[in-house]
Order: C-alpha cells, then sequence, then structure tokens
C-alpha cells in the first residue's frame, strides 16, 4: 500500500508553445507494482493549456479544483471541480484554465501510456 500526499512528489513542469504553465506528478504508478493503471495530478495556472493531442488509449478525468475547459471531438466544453471526462481513445483533445485559480485534474491512464 502507498500513502503520500500529492505535494511530497515532485512536480514536472511543462511551459512551452504546446503545453504553457502546467505541471504533473505520478502520484501512483509503475514504480509502486501498479500495473493496470497510472494516477496522475495535473495543475494548471491560470492560463495554462495542455497540448493538443490524440493516442490510441482513453483517458478517465476528474476535476478536483477550479473551472477549465475541454476540447475534444470539435468543441470546447466548460468544466470545473466536481466534473469528470471520459476521453475515448483517439480523440483530439486538450485542457486548459480559463479561471482566476489553479485548475487541478486527476487523470487516470493505462499502462501502455507513458506516464508523465
Amino acid at each position: 500500500m502507498k500513502t503520500i500526499h500529492y505535494e511530497d512528489i515532485e512536480a514536472r513542469h511543462f511551459d512551452s508553445e504546446a503545453a504553457k504553465a502546467l505541471s504533473g506528478r505520478v502520484l501512483i504508478g509503475k514504480a509502486d507494482g501498479a500495473d493496470h493503471f497510472c494516477m496522475r495530478l495535473f495543475e494548471f495556472s491560470p492560463g495554462g493549456f495542455s497540448p493538443k493531442h490524440t493516442h490510441p488509449w482513453e483517458h478517465e478525468i476528474f476535476f478536483h479544483a477550479g473551472q477549465g475547459e475541454v476540447y475534444a471531438q470539435g468543441k470546447w466544453t466548460s468544466v470545473k471541480s466536481g466534473c469528470a471526462v471520459f476521453v475515448p481513445p483517439g480523440v483530439e483533445h486538450q485542457i486548459r484554465n480559463t479561471g482566476q485559480e489553479r485548475l487541478v485534474m486527476i487523470c487516470m491512464v493505462p499502462p501502455a501510456a507513458p506516464e508523465l
């Protein structure tokens, strides 16, 4: 079993044209013996966004704090704290923070996906 506060896990920071004002942490992954899923936490500063991308695996996403938008299937959909989103395999998607506070989300991916 593993119990840890997410702030005790070192964050990887992204700040480029593709992904801005974004940090990610692997909460539970292969190093913990998790063979079927990887749990990741992402924090978007105001104005931050992930890259627009596709991949062959699904995403399960839970928004813990803040407000933002998710791009999928050609349109933006508003999300806020408490929202859950399912992104099917092969769907182009992106997430952006549209609020004044941090947008915090947890994302589950299968073992074929890169952990970060």
